[in-house]
C-alpha cells in the first residue's frame, strides 16, 4: 500500500465500525430481500446488542436473511419499507404493535432516499394520491392543474452498504443486482459504512466503473462472506 493510499484511513473492522451505531439510531441498510445487504455488518450489529433502531430498508428480508434477521430478533421498533410480505416475522410483529412500520412504494422510496442523499427538501409523487393509508398525514400541492403528495426526504445516522469492490478511497464497485438501493443509502447516511468483498489498490477500479464515489464512504470493512442459505436452495 502506498503512502496515499494509507492516508485515508478508511478500512476498518466490522467491531470498530459497530462502534459508530448507536443505541436507537436511523439506519439505513442496502439491499433487496437480502441481495445485496452487507451481511457481516448485519452480524456484529447484532452481536452488539444494541437495539431500538428505526430501519430503512427496501424490504424486511426473510426471517434469517439480510436485514430480516434484525427485525426478526426485536431490534428494530420502527421500519420505513416498500414491504415485508417476505418475513412473516415482521408481520406478527406489526400486528401484536411491537413494530412500527411505514410503508412506502418501492419508487417512492428510492427517490425519498435519493432526495436525503442530494439535500432536497422533498419530491412531489402521484402514486397513491387516492389511497387513505398512502396520502394519511402528507401535504398535497397543485402544480399546473395536477395534485400531488409531498413525500420527504429520508436520511440516516449510519447507512451499510456492500459492494464487489473498493478501493482505499472508498470508491465502490456493485455486482450486479446487488446495486440495487446501494448507490442511494451510501448518499444518504451521516456516517456510510461499505462492506466489501474484495480491497484493490487505488486506480485499479477504472474510473468510469466507479459506481459509488469514495467521497460518500467514511469507512470500509472486509466481508466475512454470506453465511446464509437462500430460501429457494
Amino acid at each position: 500500500m502506498t503512502k496515499v493510499e494509507n492516508s485515508f484511513q478508511k478500512i476498518t473492522t466490522v467491531e470498530q465500525a459497530i462502534e459508530y451505531v448507536d443505541h436507537a439510531a436511523t439506519l439505513m441498510i442496502g439491499g433487496f430481500g437480502g441481495v445485496g445487504s452487507p451481511p457481516s455488518l448485519i452480524d456484529g450489529l447484532i452481536e452488539s446488542g444494541k437495539s431500538n433502531f428505526t430501519l430503512i430498508c427496501n424490504d424486511s428480508g426473510f426471517p434469517h436473511i439480510g436485514a430480516g434477521k434484525l427485525v426478526s430478533q426485536g431490534r428494530i421498533q420502527k421500519l420505513i419499507a416498500s414491504h415485508i410480505g417476505s418475513n412473516p416475522v415482521a408481520g406478527t410483529l406489526m400486528t401484536e404493535e411491537k413494530l412500527e412500520v411505514e410503508f412506502s412504494p418501492q419508487g417512492t422510496l428510492a427517490e425519498r432516499i435519493r432526495a436525503g442523499g442530494v439535500g432536497l427538501g422533498g419530491v412531489l409523487i402521484d402514486v397513491g394520491i387516492e389511497n387513505d393509508i398512502i396520502q394519511f398525514g402528507k401535504e398535497k400541492v397543485e402544480i399546473d392543474g395536477k395534485t400531488f403528495l409531498v413525500e420527504k426526504p429520508l436520511t440516516a445516522d449510519v447507512a451499510f452498504v456492500y459492494a464487489k469492490k473498493a478501493d482505499p478511497f472508498g470508491n465502490l464497485l456493485y455486482d450486479k443486482s446487488a446495486r440495487n438501493t446501494n448507490p442511494l443509502m451510501a448518499m444518504a447516511g451521516r456516517i456510510t459504512i461499505a462492506e466489501v468483498d474484495e480491497i484493490v489498490p487505488l486506480g485499479d477500479i477504472d474510473p468510469e466503473n466507479v459506481m459509488t464515489s469514495g467521497v460518500f464512504v467514511d469507512y470500509i470493512v472486509p466481508s466475512k462472506g454470506v453465511n446464509w442459505k437462500w430460501v429457494w436452495e
